[in-house]
């Protein structure tokens, strides 16, 4: 099992667990109290900074209720950190736009991670075509 080394801004953030028992995602939470004006852009603090194993990254996202609950949007759509951003100061923290005026409070669950390996190395050989069917649509909808 990989060890991840974890500080935490102070003693007032909860600790990082895993999300219900049911997923291996791991909530983040906000560091602070926020108050959001719509149209304003703000880099939430979340209160952690790790050191990753190296060829280990962490993938951000907002969980699936952080824009109904507090109208805000992830800019970046999913953060990603790798190894090298390990320092005392590398705090993490997640960049979003609120499309409505909102709060958020020292805790409030915002956003999640996974940690992944690197993608591996990769060969791309053009070929005149490909082996399987086409599915006929875009996606999984089949819908063109």
């Amino acid at each position: 099992m990989e060890r991840i080394r974890v500080q935490y801004l102070n003693d007032s953030i909860e600790r990082l667990c895993y999300i219900g028992g049911k997923s291996d995602w791991i909530d983040l939470r906000a560091a602070e109290d926020v108050m959001m004006k719509a149209g304003e852009f703000r880099m939430i603090p979340l209160g952690v900074a790790m050191q990753l194993p190296r060829g280990y990254e962490a993938h951000i996202v907002p969980r699936s209720s952080t824009f109904k609950n507090f109208g805000i949007i992830q800019t970046n759509h999913c953060g990603i950190i790798d190894e090298s951003y390990c320092g005392p100061n590398d705090w993490w923290h997640m960049p979003v736009y609120a499309i409505r005026d909102t709060e958020i409070h020292r805790n409030d669950r915002i956003c999640q991670f996974r940690i992944e390996k690197h993608q591996p190395a990769l060969e791309f050989c053009e070929v005149e075509k490909l082996d399987h069917e086409d599915r006929g649509g875009f996606g999984s909808t089949g819908v063109r």
